[in-house]
């Protein structure tokens, strides 16, 4: 969609889009430090919307050149057509059984066979990479990996029963089949325990230290809250910020704009006690913790008392059925536990585990489901 002043959010949101579209790590916090320059100026002048969107969404100076085409494109109306063209399916030959050109179709194969093989390699690396050292394109491709990303959660049995074909006999279900043919010798009926997806909370910190794993972490979170009623999210900093509406948008991009929108402390201070504490009177007592896995995305740091973090933690562990801990500076060499957050939280996790790259959110989403 071309630049509107009437709907200067909506644009600012499309405008981010493309930009992620061409290889941009354009986050939530980047969109919203646009949006909020945009107050200040005349959204009609195309020049003061061009150095806006240049302060605020370029991180690095070769961001510049993609900014400076996708701008002009976005002005102009040709960014809808310019996203077509990108993700149009490359086209496939099909080697036809020549005599005369068998060596030829064998080259097309082995140089098919290596382009996959060198494609499947690079993503293999990219799963490794710590989210903080990526390239804007490794970043892009992060993303998309993401979006496609699925996190099953963990089932717990119910008191109910489900008929099934195999499983314990249904005596009530066999009796009221016998009587329906006079008494006739009828197959056995069976049940089976009904089972229900276990409720998963994550608290997703958001504060200064964790901005380089923030976007990634919440796009995580939007796969496992997409479509997936037992699936709750919140934002930790400063202050506690629900998100699982705005992450229940399918289109990645929309759900990191609407969060961009709803949270107020991005890269702020850190008070994890205060705020686990905020969610345990608010939501976690009344039940929402209460067998539920729960989550927390977090390096530890803590700037408030880290024995309120420890009180809280022992509360949480009582309520909840497994208290996780993803932390995104764990896998670095000679990483020790000792920010005074984690000696105070970590005698009350059950899983202590990784939190930088899609490898650590693979085996991430594994622990929540139960699998590890």
């Amino acid at each position: 969609m071309p630049w509107t002043a009437a709907d200067p959010v909506s644009g600012a949101v499309a405008l981010a889009a493309a930009l992620r579209g061409a290889g941009m790590p354009v986050g939530p916090d980047r969109v919203q430090r646009f949006v909020e320059a945009l107050d200040h100026l005349d959204v009609r002048d195309r020049t003061d919307v061009y150095w806006a969107g240049r302060t605020t969404l370029c991180a690095h100076p070769e961001h510049i050149t993609p900014y400076d085409a996708v701008f002009a494109a976005f002005f102009d109306g040709r960014v809808a057509d310019m996203r077509r063209t990108e993700r149009m399916p490359a086209r496939r030959s099909v080697a036809v059984a020549l005599p005369s050109s068998a060596p030829d179709a064998d080259q097309s194969r082995d140089e098919e066979q290596s382009a996959l093989v060198a494609n499947a390699s690079s993503v293999e690396v990219l799963r490794r990479r710590d989210v903080a050292s990526l390239s804007p394109g490794e970043r892009a491709e992060l993303d998309r990996l993401l979006a496609r990303f699925a996190m099953p959660g963990a089932q717990r049995r119910t008191r109910r029963w489900q008929p099934d074909r195999v499983g314990a006999i249904d005596r009530g279900r066999t009796v009221r089949a016998l009587l329906r043919s006079g008494g006739e010798l009828a197959d056995l009926r069976h049940r089976s325990v009904r089972h229900r997806p276990r409720r998963v909370v994550l608290l997703v910190d958001v504060s200064g230290s964790m901005t380089p794993y923030a976007d990634a972490l919440l796009r995580f979170a939007h796969a496992a809250a997409r479509g997936r009623q037992s699936t709750e999210v919140f934002s930790i900093g400063t202050r506690l910020t629900r998100l699982t509406r705005e992450l229940h948008h399918r289109d990645a991009d929309t759900a990191m704009a609407a969060v961009a929108a709803a949270v107020p402390d991005w890269s702020g201070g850190t008070r994890l006690g205060a705020q686990i504490k905020a969610f345990l009177d608010r939501w976690g007592q009344r039940g929402m913790a209460r067998g539920a896995v729960v989550v927390v995305m977090s390096d530890g740091w803590e700037r408030d008392d880290p024995q309120l973090l420890g009180e809280q933690m022992a509360r949480l562990q009582r309520l909840a059925h497994r208290v996780v801990w993803a932390n995104p500076r764990r896998a670095r060499p000679g990483f020790e536990p000792l920010v005074g957050g984690l000696v105070a939280a970590l005698p009350y996790v059950d899983s202590f585990v990784d939190g930088h790259s899609l490898e650590a959110y693979e085996h991430l989403a594994d622990v929540v489901a139960g699998r590890r």
